[in-house]
């Protein structure tokens, strides 16, 4: 089968479509014909050598796929060929079939083609789990979210506004309508303007019940200066760096909790029971037309350097996709 595999670690220029051994299900595991994956910022370390894959695919990257069952193992109940689903994998993704086990796989909602069911999985589990299962998020409190124009940040605007709940959002200035447009009451330039004195405005002094942060580093001390009394910072990324200050009295006199979470490592019955749990409550919000991917544009796999080179770039406003399939079928029964 093609894939998409490191000739070594650097640039895009690194990435290179292959032919590799398909895999075989195992018999609890489903093989799925990709249709479609998408670019992550773990895939954007990986190909760096910074960010080391699974020992299942070390050389494969990508984190989500969408796609059809063309086999099952002996154990298999739940599912079975021919079906269509999309869900998380360790790795992998880039390539025509991969294997998951069947309670990863997840229905793609009827309203979503499945082409563009890739940009599901990780960007919506990953923000529905920071806000809600790791920060309490409820109606009638407040997020603020930075990276609002990521994958994670455009999923977290929407999954906050479906809660019923207040959101702010960092992000360039060209990504600010976008936000506002998803649902943002409050959209700030982190380059030209104080998200700790905007969101204590927004929420007259009291400040943000959770915070959402992928970028770690000198924003610590400042999300706890956003942070309301009790309240939760969920750490899912470190685009700012690794090494922080932290104010432990600030922290102490708030009783405030700092949380640090990932998705790719947790144990398989853990990442099965969150994929579970977000089918039953979250999936059912797309049926309902409450919630949309954003899908910033669209690649085909053998342009997988270009792609990464837009993601590098920062200039994309929600997921970049990779369609896998052969054009003609890209979409079909979708």
């Amino acid at each position: 089968m093609r894939a998409v595999v490191l000739s070594g670690y650097g640039g895009p220029e690194v990435l290179r479509l292959g032919e590799v051994e398909p895999p075989a299900p195992g018999p609890d595991e489903l093989l799925v014909d990709v249709v479609a994956t998408a670019l992550n910022r773990a895939d954007l370390l990986q190909r760096t050598g910074r960010y080391p894959g699974t020992e299942a695919a070390v050389e494969i990257l990508g984190l989500e796929f969408a796609g059809r069952v063309r086999a099952v193992g002996e154990r298999v109940r739940r599912i079975a060929a021919g079906e269509e689903v999309m869900g998380l994998t360790d790795g992998g993704a880039y390539a025509e079939q991969l294997v998951v086990h069947e309670r990863m796989a997840l229905r793609p909602p009827a309203s979503v083609a499945l082409s563009d069911a890739a940009a599901i999985p990780e960007a919506w589990i990953t923000a529905w789990d920071a806000l809600v299962c790791q920060g309490g998020l409820t109606s009638g409190r407040t997020a603020l979210v930075h990276g609002g124009g990521s994958g994670v940040g455009t999923a977290a605007i929407q999954l906050a506004k479906a809660l019923g709940a207040t959101v702010a959002v960092t992000a360039s200035a060209a990504k600010l309508a976008g936000c506002r447009e998803l649902g943002a009451d409050l959209a700030v330039d982190y380059r030209s303007e104080d998200f700790v004195e905007a969101t204590r405005d927004l929420t007259a002094g009291r400040g943000a019940d959770v915070v959402l942060d992928v970028v770690g580093g000198d924003y610590l001390a400042r999300n706890l200066a956003a942070l309301a009394e009790r309240g939760s910072i969920v750490q899912v990324g470190l685009l700012g760096g690794g090494e922080a200050t932290l104010p432990l009295g600030r922290l102490m006199v708030k009783r405030a909790r700092l949380v640090g979470t990932v998705l790719r490592s947790r144990p398989l019955e853990e990442k099965i029971a969150l994929s579970r749990r977000f089918a039953a409550e979250v999936l059912p919000l797309f049926e309902a037309g409450r919630l949309r991917a954003v899908i910033d544009r669209r690649y085909r796999i053998e342009q997988v350097a270009e792609a990464h080179a837009h993601m590098q770039s920062n200039a994309n406003f929600g997921k970049i996709l990779l369609d896998v399939a052969a054009p003609d079928s890209v979409g079909a029964a979708g």
